[in-house]
């Protein structure tokens, strides 16, 4: 008589301590990148330089993403996953001491430089983890709570960061986010779980040029998409201190707070995208950009109004807080098993296209428009984003409907 058998468990459970580890990661690597945005008017003045060349260190972190992640990407394709990420924190952490150190503007263009190389490797590697980790049907999911890492720099991580830096420094903030990510590069040795991110050829199975992957065309039409979308975004929120000081006439003080509201307003967003985007992604990602115009509207005109201005901002937290997440899932459903490494890699190359393209052209608006062009700026670009995926969605589906012909 056979002895009784236990049943297979065919579905591991969900990996929501790598999950959350990954979250942590995310959060100090967009802390890093963004916090002089806070920081922009005492940066400039303990170094000597004017707001746009303050702001001139977000685009030079985001140019040595764009120039670097691919070929980066490229040349550690075939080493484990987990290991990149702990190297890539522990530089991320150098660059931050290096700039809390930085004698010289120019020394701290050079730690930011360093900086800009680790996270763009990090994203190339992080974008995809969360797929590895779990199955096509949980994507969704698993993106929004590695998004939720993000979502926290701004929430806490920048207006923390900007707190620190009125009361103690500039420098001294960096100095503290460099220990954080240190901390949590050594949680990612203990809790992340390794993956096998190579693709496995079958027998007699020629493997296709990545050039020849059907997903190739919608991933490049999604990187143009995410590169007009944050170059409208950082366009304006760069120089979002500035323009909340002088322009909408609130004191120096209360800057981190707002930037604390707006992230809490990024962090609803973010749950509100986890639900849109296993439902309706298409529509919640259209509601969210219009939503965002016309908060960014409402913001351009009556910026005098600090209620009218404090409602908008919370607004268009809500409406852009999602859009990262949803950018995100929608390419890793638009990219093949084999592309979606080279997939992280172009994305994390749009947005940072997106951020330093926007900080460099919201500095040239900043110098020869004035702060009031910005956010006009912003819906234009938003605009320009929201026609193109709005309209190429159109055409996807009127192909799909259009009879076979014999």
């Amino acid at each position: 008589m056979s002895s009784p058998t236990t049943a297979p468990t065919d579905s591991p459970a969900f990996p929501w301590i790598g999950l959350l580890t990954l979250a942590g990661a995310i959060f100090v690597s967009v802390t890093s990148e963004f916090l002089p945005t806070g920081l922009l008017p005492e940066m400039a003045s303990d170094l000597n330089v004017g707001l746009s060349t303050a702001g001139f260190l977000v685009t030079v972190f985001a140019g040595t993403v764009v120039i670097a992640t691919t070929p980066l990407a490229a040349l550690t394709r075939r080493y484990s996953r987990k290991s990149l990420v702990v190297v890539v924190l522990l530089v991320l952490a150098l660059g931050n001491v290096l700039a809390a150190l930085a004698p010289t503007y120019e020394i701290l263009v050079g730690a930011r430089i360093l900086g800009g190389l680790a996270h763009g490797l990090f994203w190339a590697v992080v974008a995809a983890y969360s797929a590895h980790l779990v199955p096509r049907h949980q994507l969704g999911k698993a993106v929004a709570i590695t998004a939720g890492g993000g979502s926290a720099a701004f929430v806490l991580g920048v207006p923390v960061g900007t707190a620190l830096g009125h009361s103690l420094g500039w420098r001294m903030a960096f100095g503290i986010i460099a220990v954080i990510i240190v901390i949590l590069a050594l949680a990612v040795i203990k809790f992340l779980p390794p993956v096998n991110h190579h693709v496995v050829v079958k027998t007699g199975e020629i493997p296709v040029p990545l050039r020849k992957d059907r997903s190739i065309r919608g991933i490049a039409l999604l990187c143009a998409v995410i590169v007009i979308i944050i170059t409208g975004q950082n366009i304006y929120y760069t120089y979002i201190a500035p323009w909340l000081i002088d322009a909408a006439g609130f004191p120096e003080t209360s800057v981190a707070f707002l930037l604390f509201i707006f992230g809490g307003a990024g962090a609803v967003g973010l749950v509100l995208a986890g639900f849109a985007s296993d439902r309706f992604p298409k529509r919640g990602f259209a509601v969210a950009l219009i939503a965002i115009m016309a908060a960014v509207l409402v913001l351009a005109l009556w910026s005098t109004h600090p209620v009218v201005v404090v409602v908008a901002f919370v607004v268009w937290g809500v409406a852009f807080g999602g859009i990262p997440a949803m950018l995100q899932t929608r390419m890793l459903h638009t990219a093949s098993f084999r592309t979606r490494d080279l997939a992280a890699a172009l994305q994390t190359t749009a947005f940072n296209i997106g951020i330093g393209g926007g900080a460099l052209l919201g500095g040239f608006l900043l110098d020869t428009r004035g702060l009031q062009s910005l956010p006009i700026a912003h819906v234009i670009f938003i605009a320009v984003g929201f026609l193109l995926l709005v309209g190429s969605d159109a055409m996807r589906a009127a192909r799909a409907r259009r009879p076979l012909t014999v």
